[in-house]
């Protein structure tokens, strides 16, 4: 069964349907304690860094989903998902992460080229092609992305994924049991669902 942390935000349902479409069974798991009876765990996000560590936090989510991932459970970690791992964010003046991966969470520049918030498609330049959640998609594949904010990695060794958007910036990250995305799988047509389902069956 998956897991899905809701923390009192986040686009859940589309996630869920999704889930629900590929034939997997899975639960929105509004307490910590349901986390055990998943086999996988999913930690979406749309909104601020701010707001979903303190929901985390104040639902009790935070010590036992650091415990499930050292215990070896995959964890996908979708937009917002994948900025909470960082040490830190720039958002709402500075907020502190997960810290399961060293780097930041920075603020895009605005310019007449590039506007904030990215919204639309763009291309993911896999670093590692031998990423099991990437079996099967084929290198600078279009995904959806909705965001303002990029993360800034300082662990090279983790980023499974670029993408350019006034600068490069990593967009996935793979490390051991933990994989993470900026973009919308659940919004991203074939492909998407294809990264889902071989997150699946991992």
């Amino acid at each position: 069964m998956i897991g899905i942390i809701d923390y009192g935000s986040g686009n859940l349902k589309s996630v869920y349907n999704a889930f629900r479409y590929l034939g997997e069974n899975v639960k929105i798991c509004e307490s910590s304690g349901e986390l055990k009876t998943a086999d996988k765990i999913i930690l979406p996000g749309v909104g601020s860094s701010k707001d979903a560590m303190t929901g985390l936090a104040e639902r009790g989510f935070i010590d036992p989903l650091k415990k499930a991932i050292e215990d070896g459970k995959p964890f996908l970690g979708i937009c917002l998902g994948l900025q909470l791992l960082f040490m830190r964010s720039e958002e709402s003046g500075g907020v502190d992460g997960l810290g399961l991966i060293k780097g930041e969470v920075k603020l895009f520049p605005s310019d007449n080229q590039f506007k904030v918030p990215q919204i639309g498609w763009n291309t993911v330049k896999l670093q590692k092609k031998d990423c099991p959640v990437f079996k099967g998609i084929k290198d600078e594949t279009y995904f959806y992305f909705v965001h303002s904010y990029y993360c800034d990695s300082g662990e090279t060794e983790y980023i499974a994924g670029i993408t350019e958007y006034n600068r490069v910036y990593t967009s996935c990250v793979w490390k051991d049991n933990v994989f993470a995305v900026q973009f919308h799988p659940e919004r991203s047509q074939e492909n998407g669902l294809k990264l889902l389902k071989n997150f699946i069956e991992l």
